[in-house]
C-alpha cells in the first residue's frame, strides 16, 4: 500500500496489476486479491486494479503504460527485480522501470511472514489493511472470505 500510495502521487494514473506467480502458492485467488486491493485502493481516485495474465510488457503495451513501478524492500529484492527490469527492457525498450524503496517500517514485510504470524496466533494489525486482516484470519480459520457474510457449504 505504501508503494501504491506514493506512486499515485507521482503519476496521473496507476494500474495495480494482480498476477499469478507460478513460484508461489497464494492463499487467496487472483479474484480475491483483486477485490481486496480494489477496496484498499478506493481512497486513491487515480488508481485502478486489474488482473494481469501473461507478460507484463504485453499488458503494459495494451494499456498504453510507459512506466512500471516496482517496490523494493531490501537488497535481496533488488537482484530479482533488476533481472526482470532488464528482461522487460529487452522485450520493450520504450517501457521504463522505476524502483521505489519501501519505507523502513515496512522493509521486513513479506506476505509469507504475515501469513506465518497469523497462522500461529500473532497480531498482524497494522501490517495489512483491516479488511485484509479480517479476510486472512477468516481464511486461516477455514471461514472463507472474512467479509462478514455467512458461507454455504
Amino acid at each position: 500500500m505504501d508503494i501504491i500510495e506514493r506512486a499515485s502521487k507521482l503519476f496521473d494514473h496507476v494500474i495495480v496489476a494482480v498476477a499469478w506467480n507460478i513460484d508461489k502458492t497464494p492463499l487467496f485467488s487472483v479474484e480475491e486479491r483483486k477485490a481486496m486491493l480494489e477496496e484498499a485502493c478506493a481512497q486513491f481516485p487515480n488508481v485502478t486494479v486489474d488482473v494481469l495474465d501473461g507478460l507484463l510488457v504485453h499488458y503494459a503495451r495494451e494499456k498504453g503504460a510507459k512506466v512500471i513501478v516496482k517496490g523494493l524492500r531490501a537488497i535481496s529484492d533488488f537482484e530479482n527485480e533488476f533481472q526482470q527490469a532488464l528482461m522487460n527492457f529487452k522485450l520493450d525498450p520504450e517501457l521504463e522501470t522505476v524502483f521505489l524503496m519501501t519505507r523502513p517500517e515496512h522493509s521486513f514485510l513479506r506476505s509469507s511472514l504475515v501469513k506465518e504470524v497469523a497462522r500461529t496466533g500473532g497480531c498482524i494489525r497494522g501490517l495489512v489493511p483491516p479488511m485484509v486482516e479480517a479476510r486472512l484470519l477468516a481464511k486461516l480459520r477455514g471461514g472463507g472470505s472474512g467479509d462478514g457474510r455467512a458461507e454455504t457449504p
